[in-house]
């Protein structure tokens, strides 16, 4: 991008006489974008271009009026902090941040800089606003679920697989909201019939080495749960869960299209078009202290009947009822 804006101001040099007043009056606002898996994730980028279209149709075009500088930590908090730091050093007037560990690494760096933040489960208990209505700091956004949805997945998991017994929650500590997440789960699992363990997510091989082992025992089911590891895991997890033939329910739609049973969890390429609503606001004076932050309205369920089938499982008319979408 750069280099081509490069080429483009070079081949424009001699009409630059007659030009320097209109490019004088269009200003180029600078806004930085920070996500904390990798650049190259197709979800991500399906997000991301949404944020940016929906950009366009607010004004804002980049090349033009804009400029968008993009940093990736590919779940790697080392990256991710040292990619917080760069973008806070470029001086933009606003930064995307998509997910709460990102959120936290540029609150490390920044105190001025208005954030606007996707995905993220606990703002509050995170520290990130003083409160939901008014935050009161440089930072708002777009929660990604209630707390109480957790155990909406356990609930799932047994009403689709009702033969099991003990459910393996999958977690990233690096996550602030893992703890939550999991203690809601382990809150509603004895009234369930399900007895809880944890596998902590880490590198490819000691994720397949938890999930293979638990696999051992019998009547064993996966919940994934929310955190920067879980979505750069994803297709790892999927792949162990039918090697294994676990039934899982993921927090994610693209897991389930690839090959996952079951989710439910916001529309989040709509989170990013409203987080688009909000640096626009901020690019035009707006103060993110006075910016409430949103949770979702609406949280969809995606089943897959293929993996289903696979696992040997007869969805309940009960539940593909409800779904808002189902895999064939």
């Amino acid at each position: 991008m750069r280099r081509r804006n490069f080429i483009k101001l070079l081949s424009g040099a001699a009409a630059w006489p007659l030009a320097a007043h209109a490019q004088q009056a269009e200003r180029v606002r600078r806004i930085g974008l920070l996500t904390g898996i990798a650049g190259e994730d197709a979800q991500s980028k399906i997000r991301i271009e949404a944020f940016v279209q929906e950009l366009q149709k607010l004004g804002w075009t980049e090349g033009s009026n804009l400029r968008i500088d993009i940093r990736a930590g590919a779940g790697n908090i080392a990256a991710t902090r040292k990619y917080a730091a760069e973008l806070v050093a470029l001086a933009p007037e606003v930064i995307l941040a998509t997910g709460a560990t990102p959120v936290a690494l540029l609150l490390e760096v920044t105190h001025t800089v208005p954030i606007v933040f996707t995905t993220v489960v606990d703002p509050m208990g995170a520290g990130f606003v003083e409160k939901l209505s008014r935050p009161g700091g440089n930072a708002t956004g777009f929660m990604m679920f209630d707390y109480s949805l957790s155990g909406k997945w356990a609930e799932l998991l047994k009403q689709v697989a009702p033969g099991v017994t003990q459910a393996a929650v999958i977690r990233d500590t690096s996550s602030s909201a893992g703890v939550g997440q999991f203690a809601v789960i382990q809150a509603v699992a004895p009234s369930l019939g399900l007895e809880v363990s944890t596998i902590t997510l880490g590198d490819a091989r000691e994720i397949d080495r938890a999930v293979t082992a638990f696999a051992r025992e019998p009547n064993g089911g996966l919940i994934v749960t929310v955190g920067p590891l879980a979505t750069f895991h994803r297709d790892l997890i999927v792949t162990l869960a039918a090697r294994h033939k676990l039934p899982a329910v993921y927090f994610n739609r693209i897991s389930v299209v690839g090959g996952g049973l079951m989710s439910y969890g916001p529309d989040l390429v709509r989170q990013f078009r409203q987080a688009a609503s909000y640096v626009d606001r901020i690019l035009k004076g707006e103060k993110p202290a006075n910016l409430p932050v949103q949770a979702p309205n609406k949280y969809e369920l995606v089943i897959n009947l293929k993996t289903a089938k696979a696992l040997g499982l007869a969805i309940p008319p009960a539940v593909l009822a409800r779904a808002d979408e189902v895999i064939e």
